[in-house]
């Protein structure tokens, strides 16, 4: 997959989806889905045009809280089958009218023969251009046009905004259904105090990257892959009270895991759901229990996962 940070011509026709793609939902992807399915039909480039960060820090000076980082995004992307992504600067291209956009970008530069978006989908200065008017726009460069009607979940649409919502209040099943695959990190192993190793419950260290939005501090049953295979996990994010630290962490106890030291790996972790909210014990040997607790109670959740993913 090529990625590009400037609008460079394309010299082959494309059919390219539209949008900031956080997360990378459902709905996001029905319509990466399509613009994808009309390039393999049709003999164009499967595209999407996105941007490095989110409309609203530039707009309103919001701190970035995304739902995943932009190489996670960039990996959903290319393994849905596209094939060139235009990743840009939103401060660069803000003040280009609704017009502007469809003629010089979508049709200038893209060289689109197709375009998808989503139902809430915006563009232009000042956000005035709205999805369900591209078809009409778009039209006049002889550019098909399809808006994806909102898909819901319990009654009201899927959204980003939503399963930020879910992660903050640590309702992880709701989020993963939304996105429609498990919500996690994929970060390098760091070194920790090794508190874990007195304990008899080793752990891996992670620290929590900047510009996400921030779960729910607590204990999460998880799914972790090394080197391929899936392993239980006992998953803490926070502050660790009962001993302190300075900065927020993700520390794992694999239940079942005895093989290498894992530092320096980069370690991809899944929350499947939420056990306990973070809790200041009294001492050492009172978290101690509670790990082990924890630990019995991820294995149920990790053992149901997996035998859902193998009867689905």
């Amino acid at each position: 997959m090529k990625v590009l940070t400037e609008l460079v011509h394309s010299e082959k026709p494309t059919s390219v989806a539209l949008g900031y793609f956080d997360g990378v939902h459902r709905g996001h992807a029905a319509v990466i889905g399509e613009a994808v399915q009309c390039a393999k039909e049709n003999g164009y480039v499967p595209t999407v045009f996105t941007l490095m960060q989110s409309p609203r820090t530039i707009l309103r000076g919001e701190k970035s809280k995304n739902i995943i980082t932009l190489d996670e995004k960039l990996g959903i992307l290319e393994s849905m089958g596209v094939e060139l992504v235009y990743l840009m600067d939103f401060a660069g291209i803000k003040d280009i009218t609704a017009e502007e956009f469809v003629r010089d970008i979508i049709y200038g530069c893209f060289n689109a023969r197709h375009a998808a978006c989503g139902f809430n989908y915006h563009f232009g200065a000042g956000a005035k251009g709205h999805g369900f008017e591209l078809g009409e726009m778009c039209g006049k460069y002889g550019i098909s046009v399809f808006a994806k009607h909102r898909i819901t979940m319990s009654g009201s649409p899927i959204s980003s905004t939503r399963i930020r919502e879910c992660i903050v209040n640590g309702d992880i099943p709701s989020a993963n259904e939304m996105l429609g695959r498990l919500y996690g990190f994929r970060l390098p192993v760091i070194h920790g105090r090794q508190l874990g190793r007195t304990l008899g419950t080793p752990t891996i260290n992670q620290e929590f990257p900047e510009g996400l939005v921030m779960p729910l501090f607590g204990v999460y049953a998880t799914s972790v892959n090394v080197d391929g295979k899936e392993y239980c996990g006992v998953t803490d994010i926070g502050m660790k009270p009962t001993v302190g630290s300075d900065r927020v962490l993700i520390e794992t106890w694999m239940p079942d895991y005895s093989g290498e030291e894992l530092y320096g790996k980069t370690i991809d972790i899944r929350l499947l759901e939420n056990i306990r909210a973070e809790k200041k014990f009294a001492n050492i040997n009172e978290l101690k229990d509670e790990i082990i607790i924890n630990g019995r109670q991820a294995k149920d959740i990790f053992d149901m996962y997996k035998k859902s993913v193998q009867t689905s």
